[in-house]
């Protein structure tokens, strides 16, 4: 019995180290992208005016902490939001995002503006606290974009994989502590 009760506090311990908590959710330690294994490389929370959005996972193949590496990076790796506020929508999540990709193009918008429309339209529904977005790159698909586990879309090219990710990493990004944060500095 004794052997029984050891081992069983060894699993469940085991089981909390399997997530990771970031305003309160649980962000998963890892996440399967095609048949690529990805890691949580970090996390942490998107705020604006002190109130917490939403939080962020980056989760790559391989860490790094060079944010120039995540955008270029022609390899597996993902982003997952979890909606942490009710203020939240989905016209402020569209703006966001357009502003997003005016900073990470340096507001060269214009090669990738039907992409860029293309992914702003998975933001259409209604969005409500608890909503999770999964934003997954693979080079042999390209972007897929998960509302709540349902696919939204799936947007090819390496340019706009570089220019999504760059809302998060590059020189102006949408929050710069979240940007340390998932790059685990």
């Amino acid at each position: 019995m004794k052997n029984y009760v050891v081992t069983l506090v060894l699993l469940c311990s085991l089981c909390s180290f399997s997530q990771t908590e970031i305003a309160g959710v649980e962000l998963p330690n890892s996440v399967e992208i095609k048949t690529a294994q990805a890691e949580l490389n970090g996390a942490g929370i998107r705020e604006k005016f002190w109130i917490d959005l939403y939080a962020g996972g980056l989760y790559l193949t391989e860490k790094t902490n060079d944010a120039d590496q995540v955008i270029k990076a022609k390899k597996p790796m993902g982003i997952k939001i979890h909606i942490v506020s009710k203020l939240i929508s989905s016209s402020k999540m569209k703006d966001a995002v357009e502003e997003g990709f005016q900073n990470s193009t340096n507001e060269n918008t214009d090669p990738l503006r039907d992409k860029i429309d293309q992914f702003i339209s998975f933001f259409e529904d209604e969005i409500v606290k608890n909503d999770v977005f999964d934003i997954f790159y693979h080079p042999d698909f390209g972007v897929k974009v998960y509302k709540n586990d349902e696919l939204k879309g799936t947007i090819e090219g390496a340019d706009f994989k570089e220019a999504l990710f760059g809302i998060w990493f590059c020189d102006e990004p949408a929050d710069d502590d979240l940007k340390e944060a998932m790059l685990g500095k």
